[in-house]
């Protein structure tokens, strides 16, 4: 069985500036491009970045809604966090450690793209806390507050 590879298709304003961000910023190759979209690569996983004309609004904070990529390898993660350090690419939240001392430690960090697009970089120090160790509860930055039912 071949590897099977991850299809996102997201809102832009802009095809230059998506390629600036994603190609130049990120390195993400460019794959087929017209005048209404522009097809990624990132980390072997298809993106599709399709112009809208209605407006894009950001986020109140990460939740519900991010994309990203996990890393299995801690310097593929610095090199990445580098690069978008070095190009000045908007971050959302900085690098930082999450869940420090448990299974389920991590480093993260999160972009944001010139249409609000938000992006999360992580590395696992545990590889089993990618799918695994579901007796632990902790997802994300905590508890995101659910609506009383009416």
């Amino acid at each position: 069985m071949q590897p099977t590879i991850f299809h996102l298709a997201f809102p832009i304003a802009d095809i230059a500036r998506a390629k600036a961000f994603y190609a130049d910023g990120l390195g993400c190759a460019i794959g087929r491009e017209n005048a209404n979209s522009l097809i990624l690569n990132l980390g072997g996983h298809q993106l599709v970045a399709h112009l809208t004309y209605e407006p894009l609004t950001p986020q109140k904070g990460i939740y519900p809604r991010h994309f990203g990529l996990i890393f299995t390898d801690e310097s593929d993660w610095e090199a990445l966090r580098d690069r978008a350090l070095k190009h000045d690419l908007k971050f959302h939240q900085s690098p930082k450690d999450r869940f420090a001392g448990t299974p389920l430690e991590h480093r993260t960090f999160f972009l944001e793209d010139p249409f609000h697009n938000l992006m999360e970089f992580k590395f696992y120090r545990h590889a089993s806390a990618i799918f695994g160790e579901s007796e632990l509860t902790q997802i994300g930055d905590g508890n995101v507050p659910v609506p009383a039912s009416s």
